[in-house]
């Protein structure tokens, strides 16, 4: 069974419910994977999506803020959810089809601006997160798992546009890319997209800030797939969708492809 799944940071499903739309009728992923949904599941547009041929879903909500969701054509079951650092955020969610994949789908907290627990809470609580998904995966290994998500952290020299400037700045500090290793390593996770576009730039975040974000190419790659080793090697044709970033009021994240033959 071959199946193409996506993630995609859509900064609130119900404002971007046409770009969703988009997406699913154009791409058409079996598996489309949501965050910062800012919405409770029961306000968001769901029914919309189920006339597109997605009708099986499984997520998190709440009102205004972070929300994970699943949306998949094909059967899939709820798999249950972990408040990591007890945040009672709606910030993971986790899926599992037919032929027994777990998707776990991940909004990481970003962390603030100042790189610095001491003087930032929310750069603590973004490590504290961190740190109890290593600790979980470590306790209880995953197998036959696939992990999607804005994970906010951007991990390689070439993931950033800049690894000189950037090292100072919140998501390419080189304490959060230690913890993003830690928690690869914990549960024995690979990189899928690197393994598929192992070299050269690739961002999947361009800031609002920039009018120009496409000339100025000042990106990050934030958003993640990830495998676990026992089916890393069936995974191929990773792509990131640059071109939904200028989509009309768009997110600041593009969505990541892989393709599983399983």
């Amino acid at each position: 069974m071959a199946f193409t799944l996506a993630t995609w940071n859509i900064n609130s499903v119900r404002l971007r419910e046409a770009l969703v739309s988009r997406l699913l009728s154009e791409e058409a992923p079996d598996v489309l994977c949501l965050q910062e949904c800012k919405s409770p599941v029961d306000k968001m547009p769901l029914a919309r999506f189920a006339e597109l041929g997605y009708g099986h879903v499984v997520a998190r909500g709440q009102k205004g803020y972070n929300g994970v969701a699943i949306l998949s054509k094909l059967p899939i079951e709820d798999a249950g959810d972990k408040d990591f650092a007890s945040l009672g955020h709606a910030r993971h969610v986790a899926g599992r089809l037919e032929n027994g994949v777990t998707i776990h789908n991940f909004y990481v907290p970003a962390g603030g601006d100042i790189p610095d627990r001491d003087k930032n809470e929310k750069f603590g609580q973004k490590l504290d997160y961190l740190t109890e998904m290593r600790d979980w995966f470590r306790d209880s290994r995953p197998e036959k798992s696939i992990l999607v998500g804005d994970l906010n952290i951007a991990p390689r020299e070439d993931d950033v546009w800049s690894h000189k400037k950037l090292l100072k700045i919140v998501s390419h500090t080189p304490v959060e890319v230690e913890h993003f290793h830690d928690v690869m390593e914990a549960g024995g996770w690979g990189d899928v997209t690197r393994a598929d576009i192992p070299d050269g730039l690739l961002y999947s975040w361009w800031s609002y800030r920039a009018r120009d974000w496409s000339e100025a190419d000042k990106g990050r790659r934030l958003d993640h797939v990830w495998a676990t080793g026992d089916i890393a090697a069936s995974a191929h044709s990773s792509r990131i969708l640059r071109d939904a970033r200028g989509w009309e009021q768009p997110s600041d994240h593009a969505p990541v492809f892989a393709t599983f033959d399983l």
